[in-house]
């Protein structure tokens, strides 16, 4: 069983009575898609890249991003107790992308915006058809469809996470498009410097 998301919809991370949220898997699965015909003949890459990545802020107000751009894969035993698994370029590897949130340190997180982007190609959403699977011990999975197609912007906003009461997270199904990450930023005042970079 599983639940799905509609957008705007929130839920609740409910911890089992004294244990903590423990480790909060975020999962991201796409479908790479097959090199286009103008693409071969211009020498283009095949299919999509899409990166996974989250802006964060602590309670204590620090702030920032943990994605693979830059190389800033985060960390779940020190702050900010959220990590990148790792960078699928292709779409192809079968576990996606995996952001985890290590959900014993709740009380030193204040909010969680996890965000995808598309590194290389174009902004086909729909031919991405992309999928995020929220994960954590002894609950259903969350499922959020990206079910919103219309927008040749590279960058979507896909789930926050809101830290109620130091125990429980809401969840709540985003998806929405910006041009990039200071739109992004901007649109939920996170307050941070951008400039670009490559991986």
């Amino acid at each position: 069983m599983a639940i799905s998301l509609q957008k705007g919809q929130k839920v609740s991370l409910k911890k089992e009575s004294s244990r903590s949220l423990g480790e909060i898997l975020v999962n991201l699965n796409w479908n790479a898609g097959k090199k286009g015909f103008l693409a071969g003949l211009l020498g283009g890459g095949g299919g999509i890249d899409l990166d996974l990545g989250c802006l964060f802020e602590l309670k204590d107000g620090r702030k920032g991003a943990v994605q693979a751009l830059g190389n800033s894969f985060g960390s779940l035993q020190y702050p900010p107790y959220i990590a990148l698994d790792g960078d699928d370029r292709t779409g192809a590897a079968a576990a996606g992308e995996n952001l985890r949130i290590n959900g014993d340190h709740i009380k030193e997180l204040k909010r969680i915006l996890v965000y995808t982007f598309i590194y290389e190609g174009i902004a086909n959403w729909k031919q991405a058809d992309a999928v995020v699977t929220i994960k954590y011990p002894g609950a259903e999975d969350i499922i959020v469809r990206m079910d919103e197609f219309n927008s040749s912007d590279g960058m979507c906003g896909l789930v926050l996470f809101e830290n109620s009461n130091d125990e429980t997270f809401s969840v709540e199904k985003l998806i929405r498009f910006f041009p990039g990450h200071m739109e992004l930023d901007r649109a939920f005042g996170w307050g941070m410097n951008w400039k670009p970079g490559r991986k």
